[in-house]
């Protein structure tokens, strides 16, 4: 699959962690020290930034690597679908879809 081109999210959250919120940058260390940031690291460090206030889930997106890390959640913790969309604040018919295109 061709690599389409992304905006430098470490980057940006590390200007932001200076700028605005340098109490924060301690406890976004761990994630920010990966060398590529995935999906579920970007709201990860939404959450711990911005709180974890309702936000608009249509406009998210998630690449191969977590989705199959969403669905290797779900075989370790044993949880339905429904359950799973609560945790991770996704539509259950996404998590069905995803089902059948990995299995």
């Amino acid at each position: 699959m061709k690599d389409t081109l992304r905006p430098n999210y470490k980057q940006l959250y590390m200007d932001m962690l200076d700028w605005k919120y340098p109490e924060k940058k301690e406890i976004c260390e761990q994630v920010l020290k990966k060398r590529k940031l995935e999906a579920l690291d970007i709201i990860t460090l939404n959450e711990i930034i911005f709180g974890n206030n309702k936000s608009n889930q249509k406009r998210k997106s998630y690449d191969k690597n977590s989705i199959i890390e969403i669905l290797n959640y779900q075989k370790k913790n044993p949880c339905s679908n429904k359950e799973l969309s609560l945790l991770f604040k996704m539509s259950r018919n996404t998590i069905t879809r995803w089902k059948r295109m990995y299995p």
